[in-house]
């Protein structure tokens, strides 16, 4: 596919930080539409990138390759059925929203559509994002490449063989973020318990997590052998890890991903 050309249906902060990536890369201006019912935010988006936007739905489908569905999951069926049936032969249409089957989409957009689903999360917006990847039988090789060439504008992206593997990837990566921040919330709030100043213990709490973050995967090893290295017997270290060990860390956080994918699994179901 030469120059393809790639609409966004919806132009909120996932489309423009797609939009913005691939920009940065080797897609044109030319190359990308979007467009959203607000006309303030796509306004925005002509200014910012240069790119052709507009209110109707409809064009964008009809004069587009790719076709990327970036709007609420509640909303997704409304906008998938209010498009028009004759769109661009061979037309691929990727969807970034949580919880949408691909049975599902098929069923709104035609049974012979291309589809891709796409499980993004939020550190995308600043170019570091990881994307889990699934696409229906009628998308061809080519189609897959040029997807992870707007994904991977982004951070990386990630095939996946079983549909239903969307919802580990939920669990992981697309709501894994927040558990971060979480921890990183405890530490800071614990780092000034233990008499630090608030911003000295965030400081301290934000540059261990992206430090940490970083020799992670850029090492030979992995994580359980770097954290033995850290752990001199009988040291401090040691003994905060005993102490997440008695208090079941590995156990918490598996219930916890596990009820994030019950709940992914259950929005298919809702929005079926």
């Amino acid at each position: 596919m030469t120059a393809p050309t790639i609409g966004f249906i919806g132009a909120g902060n996932m489309a423009t930080s797609l939009i913005g990536g691939m920009l940065q890369q080797s897609f044109k201006p030319g190359q990308i539409l979007a467009s959203d019912r607000n006309a303030e935010q796509l306004d925005k988006l002509s200014r910012q990138f240069g790119i052709q936007t507009s209110t109707d739905n409809d064009q964008l489908a009809r004069d587009c390759d790719v076709l990327v569905l970036a709007v609420k999951p509640q909303i997704m069926q409304a906008v998938c059925r209010a498009l028009p049936s004759q769109r661009k032969p061979g037309q691929l249409v990727i969807s970034i929203a949580a919880g949408i089957a691909c049975r599902s989409l098929a069923e709104w957009l035609g049974a012979d559509t291309a589809i891709i689903r796409c499980m993004p999360n939020t550190p995308s917006l600043r170019g570091q994002g990881v994307s889990g990847l699934f696409a229906s039988a009628a998308v061809s090789a080519e189609q897959k490449q040029l997807t992870e060439k707007i994904m991977n504008a982004v951070g990386i992206s990630l095939w996946l063989d079983q549909e239903e593997q969307i919802d580990a990837v939920t669990a992981v990566s697309g709501s894994g973020p927040a558990y971060f921040f979480y921890l990183m919330e405890a530490m800071t709030n614990a780092g000034e318990q233990l008499g630090l100043p608030r911003d000295i213990a965030e400081r301290l709490t934000l540059f261990t997590a992206l430090g940490a973050a970083d020799m992670a995967v850029h090492s030979d090893v992995d994580t359980a052998e770097l954290r033995r290295r850290v752990c001199s017997p009988n040291g401090t270290t040691e003994q905060a890890i005993n102490s997440f060990s008695r208090d079941d860390l590995p156990g918490m956080v598996a219930r916890a991903m596990q009820a994030a994918a019950a709940r992914s699994a259950e929005l298919s179901k809702e929005f079926a």
